[in-house]
């Protein structure tokens, strides 16, 4: 069942290209456009908050990733974020670095009390920092591995804040409080390249743009599709540089084939 479902999601982003409207950090707005139109979606960035609203409201999803934010960047993003709200788009918020300053971990927890938000995905620490002030991330890096206690506490907060919670790492965990999905594609070399870890956010709000049910599992179907597609590139290289274009080059080319023959995805 979750190899169909990733199939005909990705089927879907292919024959219907949705905007997706990205207020993402400097660092990965080239390469966060470039994995979106790998995979089949229409990339925007727009941070002005004197089109934000506009843009928005003609996207499929919003991508709000505060890698690189500054109080405007906030502003905009609150905006965009209300807009979704009102037209009915999901948000998929990456929580870059939070827990590693009060800027980054204050940002997030603005957003999320000014809007609903639908996703919210990151690493271990990242995430489970906004619950608590005793977790810490180093730098942008998780301080923290997935664990049963980890998990229930994924879950918790799922319940909690009314979303998706999902969390990258050596495995990865996607739930929204009642079920859980373990994927295990991926591979290490994926974080010795700046922005695919940003780039999954974008992916996943593609997958979540187009689905007609839950945001929990196209959730899952997006990390199982992308993580497949690094499993897929390392077979190619395992340089940072050259498995970049092989990645982007595999989410141009993976397919029913590849998704029914390597997909790792299950619901736990």
């Amino acid at each position: 069942m979750e190899a169909a479902t990733t199939i005909e999601l990705l089927t879907r982003v292919r024959e219907k290209a949705p905007l997706i409207h990205n207020i993402t950090n400097f660092v990965v707005m080239n390469s966060s456009a470039n994995i979106l139109l790998a995979a089949g979606a229409s990339p925007v960035m727009a941070h002005s908050p004197a089109e934000v609203e506009e843009m928005t409201s003609m996207s499929g999803a919003l991508v709000l990733n505060i890698g690189t934010i500054q109080e405007d960047w906030l502003d905009s993003m609150i905006l965009a974020a209300k807009t979704a709200n009102a037209v009915g788009i999901p948000i998929v918020l990456d929580p870059v670095g939070a827990g590693a300053t009060r800027l980054r971990t204050g940002a997030i927890h603005k957003i999320m009390e000014n809007s609903d938000i639908s996703v919210l995905r990151g690493n271990c620490s990242e995430v489970l920092s906004l619950g608590s002030d005793d977790i810490k991330t180093k730098g942008v890096d998780s301080s923290l591995s997935l664990s049963d206690q980890t998990v229930e506490a994924a879950k918790q907060m799922a319940t909690e804040k009314k979303c998706v919670i999902a969390i990258s790492g050596e495995e990865d965990v996607i739930t929204d409080g009642a079920a859980v999905y373990r994927v295990s594609n991926g591979q290490p070399i994926m974080t010795k390249v700046t922005g695919i870890g940003c780039g999954l956010s974008a992916v996943t709000a593609a997958f979540c743009a187009v689905a007609d049910n839950s945001l929990a599992l196209a959730t899952a179907a997006a990390f199982g599709y992308y993580g497949l597609c690094g499993d897929l590139a390392s077979k190619k290289s395992v340089k940072p540089a050259s498995f970049q274009v092989a990645f982007i080059d595999q989410l141009y080319t993976t397919g029913d084939e590849e998704i029914r023959g390597h997909l790792k995805l299950k619901e736990a």
